[in-house]
């Protein structure tokens, strides 16, 4: 059974999880080769300028499939084969969305627990249905976060309240994760969809080689230091300056019109 039904509207491409029946769990089923591989296509493809992350049903995502975990109590499986199947298993998912050059906005219509937290966090932008809920709910199933949330939570909202989801597992409400910072607007259930186009919509009218650049100066900027940011950001910025896309849109702000990108 698919796991990501997949819909493109010109320069936006839709990922929608669709097996609502479990929970849209993350293990268990196709979910990781599916990711990498959608990844790796958006990323040879450069008409693509923003991707959509939502999910079908009234959960966003379970994360890890819990009845799954049963299958660890086999005395067979040594702490080091269960290391790999990490490495080999869900750990590729955040290496395909966090490093994707592409825009991704999630679109958050419910809860997103665990690992289903985590892929929010992987994602640039976030938007929440009123009816979402968040938890990095992993030392409630007696696990850690196996899947980046520990480098990606922080990120975030901060070391303070990470440490504070991670250590209790609570659940915060949409308007909590607003006042966090984990999600930038919380919207009516019925209007998510819309405002996540519609933002992908304003995104995409700009260059996509710029904004795959952009991306990537973003998440440089969290990990080098500014003299090294800025180092990178002047050779992007000569080749930005040799682009037609570039030439069109100066040429369209003199001319007091909308540019018509390549």
């Amino acid at each position: 059974m698919t796991f990501l039904n997949i819909q493109r509207d010109g320069p936006i491409l839709t990922l929608t999880m669709s097996q609502p029946e479990t929970r849209n769990a993350l293990t268990g089923n196709t979910a990781v080769e599916e990711f990498v591989q959608i990844c790796d296509a958006i990323g040879k493809d450069p008409s693509v300028r923003v991707v959509i992350l939502t999910a079908e049903g009234p959960i966003f995502s379970s994360g890890g499939n819990v009845k799954d975990m049963k299958r660890f109590f086999d005395e067979a499986l040594t702490p080091d084969m269960i290391s790999e199947e990490y490495r080999q298993g869900i750990q590729r998912i955040p290496k395909a969305l966090y490093n994707l050059d592409v825009p991704i906005i999630c679109a958050v219509n419910g809860p997103a627990i665990g690992a289903g937290l985590d892929l929010t966090c992987m994602c640039d932008i976030r938007i929440a249905s009123e009816k979402a809920t968040f938890a990095e709910s992993f030392v409630r199933v007696g696990i850690v976060p196996g899947d980046g949330g520990a480098w990606l939570l922080p990120r975030a909202v901060g070391m303070s309240k990470a440490s504070e989801m991670a250590f209790t597992g609570e659940t915060l409400t949409a308007e909590q994760a607003l006042g966090c910072g984990l999600v930038s607007r919380v919207v009516p259930h019925e209007s998510l969809q819309d405002e996540a186009r519609a933002l992908a919509s304003k995104i995409a009218a700009n260059t996509g080689a710029v904004l795959r650049m952009t991306k990537r100066l973003l998440r440089e900027g969290e990990r080098s230091s500014l003299d090294s940011l800025l180092e990178i950001s002047a050779s992007y910025q000569a080749l930005a300056h040799k682009t037609a896309d570039h030439r069109e849109a100066v040429t369209a702000f003199i001319e007091k019109r909308a540019p018509q990108f390549s």
